[in-house]
């Protein structure tokens, strides 16, 4: 069952194809996939903990490492995953490219390590409403964590989520982008090692909800190679030093 399982959620292959391959059927293979989801997600709280299973001062001195940002907890995105169109609430579920998708919000560390995930928002839904709407949002705010995270434009720039300056002048401001735009390069990172390590989440063609499980189980697997040490899928990342530090951040939907 969990060969199985793990097949799919590295090929993404649809299930039928995976059938074939392993001569069962496919509405096996679909109680197989959903069965070990269901019990990848009973670990979450255990794999998957904000700040982090390190101690906060670890935390933070390893993002200073990166370009000298003080005091950062996580950097946080969202990204896409697509998935087919719902036969309910369909419209909620298209996002800004047109095309039906799960949002997920993403808060990691700087070793890679997915320190919290919000998998439960329609495609249409901003990045800014899912931080808003969280419990972690909250835990920031009243000042339970002590730190900050870093986020990009598309978030509201608030004492407990450091955005860049919209237009940084020369020195000081400048400055302080580049070293935002190379820390938080961190989550982009870990999204990108995320889809890598896990072709499923490049379609899921899934109801909503078990689209949902399946991103968690995936965070969870991934979570468990990052602490285990297993070798990263390899990436094309431009660094963050080789771009403007005045360039228009937008919005990403991969």
């Amino acid at each position: 069952m969990l060969c199985v399982a793990l097949r799919f959620f590295e090929n993404g292959s649809f299930l039928y194809n995976i059938g074939d391959a392993e001569h069962i059927s496919k509405a096996t293979v679909c109680r197989v996939v959903r069965k070990v989801c269901l019990a990848l997600k009973r670990f979450l709280r255990i794999f998957v903990l904000f700040p982090g299973h390190k101690p906060v001062r670890a935390i933070k001195e390893e993002f200073h490492r990166i370009a000298g940002f003080p005091n950062v907890v996580g950097c946080i995105d969202g990204t896409h995953i697509p998935n087919i169109a719902p036969s309910e609430n369909e419209a909620d579920y298209v996002n800004r490219r047109s095309i039906h998708s799960i949002n997920v919000q993403i808060i990691c560390d700087a070793a890679h390590l997915i320190t919290n995930v919000e998998a439960k928002w329609p495609g249409s839904v901003h990045d800014s409403r899912m931080y808003r709407e969280s419990t972690l949002s909250n835990r920031l705010e009243t000042g339970e964590i002590d730190g900050f995270l870093l986020g990009d434009r598309g978030y509201p720039c608030r004492p407990t989520l450091i955005t860049p300056y919209p237009e940084p002048e020369p020195g000081p401001q400048r400055r302080f982008n580049v070293a935002h735009c190379r820390t938080r390069a961190r989550v982009e990172m870990t999204i990108g090692l995320l889809k890598a390590r896990f072709q499923c989440l490049r379609h899921l063609r899934v109801t909503p909800e078990r689209a949902c499980d399946i991103i968690v189980a995936c965070v969870v697997l991934h979570n468990i190679a990052i602490i285990r040490g297993e070798q990263h899928p390899a990436l094309q990342i431009q660094d963050p030093e080789e771009t403007p530090s005045t360039r228009q951040i937008s919005r990403r939907e991969g």
